[in-house]
């Protein structure tokens, strides 16, 4: 029986030495053969926030959805990462495919927008393998997609108003995130998807709530983060800013379902 098992290890010795010829070392291991390293981050600029995620922040090489209701604070939630980044000596990006970035504000929550790389793209496709190019090049350290709901499809806009396009949104997402995975996670990047909410209809019991693009996001992020306004921050009469609450749904590199609250101002 020991024979046996000696020529089964002899055989493994020899696939892996195989595999790390062709694909590279360390592309098969044994778990025990890598040291438990510390997980990355990039601060998010709140210490709730950075606490609730469990790492000391975003972590790196890994795929983030921010979702909620309109005005929330997704974007600006992103906006203070890519600030922090920066601060850290980090090349960010913005993929703005809701043509709404806001110069100014961005200046206002520390981003130095001199440096910024931004894109404004004319649909999904081309917004998708802008941030693939980007990723891949391993130069870049935060790459923002703002939003998953303004990733149109090539063929819907160049259709007629009215055609039924259903399912393409969903297949350009599930295609997108199969390719940027591996990337994703060979060059470090973190990348945030910003999602909307949806009302799923006819439900009558349960959450009617749903994030727009499929269901691939929902697989493919490792950390999901839900913001919601809690409470308006008032002086008097005058509305002053939101009290911001948020939630780690789902979080693959600490424990999920932790809370953190802070304070959005205007002006």
């Amino acid at each position: 029986m020991s024979g046996d098992k000696e020529a089964k290890l002899k055989a493994l010795q020899l696939t892996l030495d195989k595999l790390d010829k062709s694909y590279g070392k360390g592309t098969v291991m044994r778990l025990g053969d890598k040291a438990v390293e510390e997980v990355e981050s990039i601060p998010s600029g709140s210490l709730g926030v950075d606490l609730a995620l469990g790492v000391n922040g975003y972590p790196r090489g890994r795929i983030i959805e921010i979702y909620g209701p309109e005005s929330s604070g997704k974007t600006t939630l992103t906006l203070h990462a890519i600030a922090e980044a920066q601060k850290a000596g980090g090349i960010a990006a913005f993929i703005d495919a809701e043509h709404a970035f806001d110069r100014g504000y961005a200046e206002k929550l520390g981003v130095d927008v001199e440096n910024l790389i931004i894109s404004q793209p004319d649909n999904g496709e081309q917004a998708l393998e802008i941030a693939e190019n980007l990723i891949r090049s391993g130069a870049v350290d935060i790459v923002v997609i703002d939003s998953v709901a303004a990733l149109t499809p090539k063929s819907e806009i160049e259709g007629e108003m009215g055609d039924s396009k259903m399912g393409l949104h969903a297949r350009l997402m599930s295609q997108a995130l199969r390719k940027l995975t591996a990337t994703i996670s060979k060059t470090n990047c973190t990348v945030f998807f910003i999602n909307q909410l949806r009302e799923k209809i006819g439900v009558m019991f349960g959450n009617p709530e749903t994030t727009t693009g499929g269901n691939a996001l929902k697989f493919y992020a490792s950390v999901r983060i839900d913001i919601r306004r809690a409470a308006q921050i008032k002086d008097g009469d005058n509305v002053l800013g939101n009290r911001t609450k948020v939630k780690i749904v789902k979080n693959k590199v600490a424990p999920p379902f932790k809370t953190a609250e802070f304070d959005i101002m205007y002006g």
